[in-house]
């Protein structure tokens, strides 16, 4: 009966995903100001393009699948901004 490996793609998505994590949580103890958020969204936002390029396999799809991908995240971004101006005109 033979092993079966994951491919070397996955593994090091996985690594640099790791590696991602610890970087994220070394610089959260760093002083930054208002850059703490910055970074930590730009390195979450890497995290999510590797997610999505990988282990949804995403590089390999079609244009139209891409255009559904980016419409789900067009719809995010939609209802992130509603929630956040409902919170931002409370009194």
């Amino acid at each position: 009966m033979t092993q079966w490996r994951p491919p070397l793609s996955l593994i090091g998505a996985w690594l640099v995903l790791l590696a991602l994590l610890a970087l994220t949580v070394t610089l959260a103890y760093v002083p930054l100001g208002a850059g703490n958020a910055i970074v930590a969204m730009s390195i979450g936002t890497i995290k999510a393009g590797i997610v999505a390029a990988i282990f949804m396999e995403l590089r390999h799809r079609s244009g139209l699948t891409l255009v559904f991908a980016g419409a789900g995240l067009f719809w995010l971004g939609i209802l992130l901004w509603l929630g956040l101006m409902d919170f931002l005109t409370r009194t």
